[in-house]
């Protein structure tokens, strides 16, 4: 659902950034390449987006070396992914954590290369604030839930994707 609605948003602002989702577990020949549940899928198209075409896949290294900025939905997904690869974790954030963060720093500035503005609002974070079973920075999973369960979750995947795009993108001509 992220994935679909972030692409939408930053489509809307005309910034050509590609987004992939992947799950951060290893996905068995069971759970691989797996639509979403009809539930995700009828709360997006409820937005007018379409995510029947969407297939599971896993994350793996290079997909983590190559990108720019790595959103998970939960720390421990954030966990998972920089013991992965360790030399992610400055680009590595759950999406609450870095709208959290990145509310007080201000929008990236035009030319504001994304690696310097994520410093910013990654400054002062630490590996052990990944320790604990705290959920404040989290995104429930609602799989396996009821349609309301699935309505909530887009909902605040919605505000929480478009405050991200337009901190992010919202003001750069470069994108």
């Amino acid at each position: 659902m992220t994935e679909a609605l972030l692409s939408a948003r930053l489509a809307a602002l005309g910034a050509p950034v590609p987004v992939r989702s992947a799950g951060i577990s290893p996905a068995g020949p069971a759970e691989a390449a797996m639509p979403p549940p009809p539930e995700a899928i009828a709360a997006l198209a409820a937005r007018g987006l379409d995510l029947s075409g969407h297939r599971s896949r896993a994350v793996g290294p290079a997909d983590l070396a190559g990108a720019d900025l790595i959103l998970a939905m939960t720390r421990e997904h954030v966990r998972q992914a920089v013991v992965l690869l360790p030399a992610a974790w400055p680009r590595t954030f759950t999406l609450k954590e870095l709208v959290r963060r990145a509310r007080p720093l201000g929008p990236r500035l035009p030319g504001e290369p994304l690696p310097g503005w994520l410093d910013q609002a990654g400054a002062g974070r630490d590996h052990r604030d990944l320790l604990g079973g705290s959920s404040e920075d989290d995104v429930a999973d609602p799989y396996g839930g009821p349609a309301p369960e699935y309505e909530f979750v887009a909902d605040l995947l919605d505000q929480l994707t478009d405050e991200l795009a337009d901190l992010c993108w919202g003001l750069t001509p470069d994108r």
